[in-house]
Protein backbone atom coordinates (compact mmCIF):
# COMPACT_ATOMS: atom_id res chain seq x y z
CA UNK A 1 0.00 0.00 0.00
CA UNK A 2 1.46 3.35 -1.04
CA UNK A 3 2.05 6.25 1.30
CA UNK A 4 -0.71 8.35 -0.31
CA UNK A 5 -3.29 5.82 0.83
CA UNK A 6 -2.09 6.24 4.42
CA UNK A 7 -2.32 10.02 4.04
CA UNK A 8 -5.91 9.68 2.80
CA UNK A 9 -6.81 7.44 5.75
CA UNK A 10 -5.25 9.90 8.20
CA UNK A 11 -7.25 12.71 6.64
CA UNK A 12 -10.56 10.80 6.80
CA UNK A 13 -10.13 9.59 10.40
CA UNK A 14 -8.20 12.26 12.34
CA UNK A 15 -6.82 11.62 15.82
CA UNK A 16 -7.43 14.07 18.69
CA UNK A 17 -3.89 15.44 18.22
CA UNK A 18 -4.61 16.14 14.56
CA UNK A 19 -7.88 17.86 15.46
CA UNK A 20 -6.03 20.17 17.88
CA UNK A 21 -3.45 20.90 15.17
CA UNK A 22 -6.23 21.87 12.74
CA UNK A 23 -7.72 24.27 15.28
CA UNK A 24 -4.36 26.01 15.55
CA UNK A 25 -4.03 26.12 11.76
CA UNK A 26 -7.46 27.68 11.32
CA UNK A 27 -6.59 30.40 13.84
CA UNK A 28 -3.51 31.24 11.74
CA UNK A 29 -5.40 31.04 8.43
CA UNK A 30 -8.10 33.46 9.62
CA UNK A 31 -5.43 36.11 10.21
CA UNK A 32 -3.89 35.63 6.73
CA UNK A 33 -5.06 37.31 3.52
CA UNK A 34 -7.80 35.51 1.60
CA UNK A 35 -5.41 34.47 -1.22
CA UNK A 36 -2.08 32.99 -0.09
CA UNK A 37 0.52 31.26 -2.22
CA UNK A 38 1.98 28.26 -0.40
CA UNK A 39 5.06 26.16 -1.05
CA UNK A 40 3.55 22.68 -0.65
CA UNK A 41 -0.01 21.31 -0.78
CA UNK A 42 -1.68 20.67 2.56
CA UNK A 43 -3.35 17.50 1.27
CA UNK A 44 -0.70 15.86 -0.88
CA UNK A 45 -2.82 12.80 -1.68
CA UNK A 46 -5.68 14.92 -3.04
CA UNK A 47 -3.35 17.23 -4.96
CA UNK A 48 -1.55 14.30 -6.61
CA UNK A 49 -4.83 12.69 -7.62
CA UNK A 50 -5.88 15.96 -9.30
CA UNK A 51 -2.73 16.32 -11.38
CA UNK A 52 -0.20 18.11 -9.14
CA UNK A 53 3.48 17.32 -9.70
CA UNK A 54 6.39 18.62 -7.63
CA UNK A 55 8.19 20.38 -10.46
CA UNK A 56 8.50 23.79 -12.04
CA UNK A 57 5.44 25.50 -13.42
CA UNK A 58 3.07 24.38 -10.65
CA UNK A 59 1.74 26.90 -8.11
CA UNK A 60 -0.47 26.11 -5.11
CA UNK A 61 -2.75 28.84 -3.74
CA UNK A 62 -4.93 28.65 -0.62
CA UNK A 63 -8.12 30.62 -1.17
CA UNK A 64 -10.62 31.60 1.53
CA UNK A 65 -14.29 32.09 0.64
CA UNK A 66 -16.90 33.47 3.01
CA UNK A 67 -19.74 30.97 3.19
CA UNK A 68 -23.38 32.00 3.47
CA UNK A 69 -25.08 35.22 2.47
CA UNK A 70 -25.75 34.30 -1.15
CA UNK A 71 -29.28 35.78 -1.21
CA UNK A 72 -30.41 39.00 -2.76
CA UNK A 73 -31.26 41.74 -0.25
CA UNK A 74 -34.84 41.73 0.99
CA UNK A 75 -37.16 43.60 -1.38
CA UNK A 76 -38.23 47.04 -0.21
CA UNK A 77 -41.04 47.48 -2.77
CA UNK A 78 -43.83 45.34 -4.11
CA UNK A 79 -43.25 42.44 -6.51
CA UNK A 80 -45.34 39.85 -8.25
CA UNK A 81 -45.24 36.65 -6.23
CA UNK A 82 -43.39 34.91 -9.07
CA UNK A 83 -40.63 37.53 -8.94
CA UNK A 84 -40.06 37.36 -5.16
CA UNK A 85 -37.45 34.60 -5.43
CA UNK A 86 -34.37 35.46 -3.40
CA UNK A 87 -32.44 32.25 -2.70
CA UNK A 88 -29.71 30.55 -4.73
CA UNK A 89 -29.06 33.43 -7.09
CA UNK A 90 -25.45 32.64 -7.96
CA UNK A 91 -25.77 29.09 -9.23
CA UNK A 92 -22.06 28.48 -8.58
CA UNK A 93 -20.40 26.39 -5.90
CA UNK A 94 -18.03 27.98 -3.38
CA UNK A 95 -15.21 25.93 -4.91
CA UNK A 96 -15.80 27.40 -8.36
CA UNK A 97 -15.91 30.92 -6.88
CA UNK A 98 -12.60 30.25 -5.08
CA UNK A 99 -11.00 29.07 -8.33
CA UNK A 100 -12.11 32.23 -10.14
CA UNK A 101 -10.78 34.51 -7.41
CA UNK A 102 -7.40 32.77 -7.48
CA UNK A 103 -7.31 33.06 -11.27
CA UNK A 104 -7.98 36.80 -11.05
CA UNK A 105 -5.15 37.17 -8.54
CA UNK A 106 -2.72 35.31 -10.85
CA UNK A 107 -3.82 36.25 -14.39
CA UNK A 108 -0.78 34.68 -16.10
CA UNK A 109 -1.58 31.19 -14.70
CA UNK A 110 -4.28 28.66 -15.61
CA UNK A 111 -6.37 26.75 -13.06
CA UNK A 112 -5.79 23.01 -13.29
CA UNK A 113 -8.02 21.86 -10.42
CA UNK A 114 -8.83 22.47 -6.75
CA UNK A 115 -9.82 20.64 -3.59
CA UNK A 116 -11.40 21.34 -0.19
CA UNK A 117 -9.09 21.87 2.79
CA UNK A 118 -11.02 23.19 5.80
CA UNK A 119 -14.04 25.14 7.00
CA UNK A 120 -15.29 26.95 10.07
CA UNK A 121 -18.53 28.75 10.87
CA UNK A 122 -17.81 31.68 8.54
CA UNK A 123 -15.36 30.55 5.86
CA UNK A 124 -14.26 27.70 3.63
CA UNK A 125 -10.70 27.15 2.41
CA UNK A 126 -9.77 25.55 -0.89
CA UNK A 127 -6.37 24.91 -2.40
CA UNK A 128 -6.16 25.67 -6.11
CA UNK A 129 -3.56 24.06 -8.38
CA UNK A 130 -2.37 26.55 -10.99
CA UNK A 131 0.02 25.95 -13.87
CA UNK A 132 2.19 28.35 -15.83
CA UNK A 133 1.39 27.69 -19.52
CA UNK A 134 4.70 29.25 -20.67
CA UNK A 135 6.99 27.27 -18.34
CA UNK A 136 9.40 24.92 -20.18
CA UNK A 137 8.63 21.95 -17.90
CA UNK A 138 4.87 22.33 -18.50
CA UNK A 139 5.42 22.67 -22.27
CA UNK A 140 7.48 19.46 -22.30
CA UNK A 141 4.94 17.49 -20.22
CA UNK A 142 2.81 15.34 -22.54
CA UNK A 143 -0.21 15.31 -20.19
CA UNK A 144 -0.30 19.08 -19.62
CA UNK A 145 0.84 20.36 -23.00
CA UNK A 146 -2.76 20.62 -24.23
CA UNK A 147 -3.68 23.12 -21.52
CA UNK A 148 -1.08 25.57 -22.79
CA UNK A 149 -2.93 26.14 -26.08
CA UNK A 150 -4.98 29.26 -26.67
CA UNK A 151 -8.24 27.28 -26.76
CA UNK A 152 -7.84 26.51 -23.04
CA UNK A 153 -7.23 30.10 -21.95
CA UNK A 154 -9.42 31.30 -19.05
CA UNK A 155 -10.90 27.83 -18.68
CA UNK A 156 -12.06 28.51 -15.10
CA UNK A 157 -14.26 31.43 -16.21
CA UNK A 158 -15.90 29.26 -18.84
CA UNK A 159 -16.72 26.48 -16.39
CA UNK A 160 -14.26 23.94 -17.78
CA UNK A 161 -12.71 22.87 -14.47
CA UNK A 162 -14.19 19.96 -12.52
CA UNK A 163 -16.05 22.17 -10.04
CA UNK A 164 -17.32 24.36 -12.89
CA UNK A 165 -18.67 21.35 -14.76
CA UNK A 166 -20.25 20.04 -11.56
CA UNK A 167 -21.99 23.39 -10.98
CA UNK A 168 -23.20 23.41 -14.59
CA UNK A 169 -24.66 19.91 -14.15
CA UNK A 170 -22.30 18.15 -16.54
CA UNK A 171 -20.63 15.65 -14.17
CA UNK A 172 -22.41 12.55 -12.97
CA UNK A 173 -23.15 11.77 -9.34
CA UNK A 174 -21.78 8.23 -9.14
CA UNK A 175 -19.55 6.26 -11.45
CA UNK A 176 -19.31 6.03 -15.19
CA UNK A 177 -22.73 4.51 -15.88
CA UNK A 178 -24.80 7.16 -14.08
CA UNK A 179 -26.97 9.60 -15.97
CA UNK A 180 -26.06 13.25 -16.34
CA UNK A 181 -27.70 15.74 -14.00
CA UNK A 182 -29.48 17.41 -16.92
CA UNK A 183 -29.83 16.80 -20.66
CA UNK A 184 -27.84 18.81 -23.15
CA UNK A 185 -29.22 22.33 -23.43
CA UNK A 186 -28.38 22.61 -27.14
CA UNK A 187 -29.99 19.28 -28.00
CA UNK A 188 -33.19 20.11 -26.08
CA UNK A 189 -33.52 23.78 -26.98
CA UNK A 190 -37.01 23.70 -28.48
CA UNK A 191 -38.34 20.75 -26.53
CA UNK A 192 -41.49 21.29 -24.46
CA UNK A 193 -41.14 20.56 -20.77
Amino acid sequence: MGYLKYLRQAWNTPTPEQTALWRERLIQWRAEPVTVRIAHPTRLDRARSLGYKAKGGFVIVRQCVRSGGRQKPKFSRGRKPSKMRRINIIGMSYQWIAEQRAARKYPNLEVLNSYFVAKDSKSKWYEIILIDPHHPEILSDVQLRGLTKRAHANRVFRGLTASGKRSRGLLTHKGKGAEKLRPSLRANKGRAK
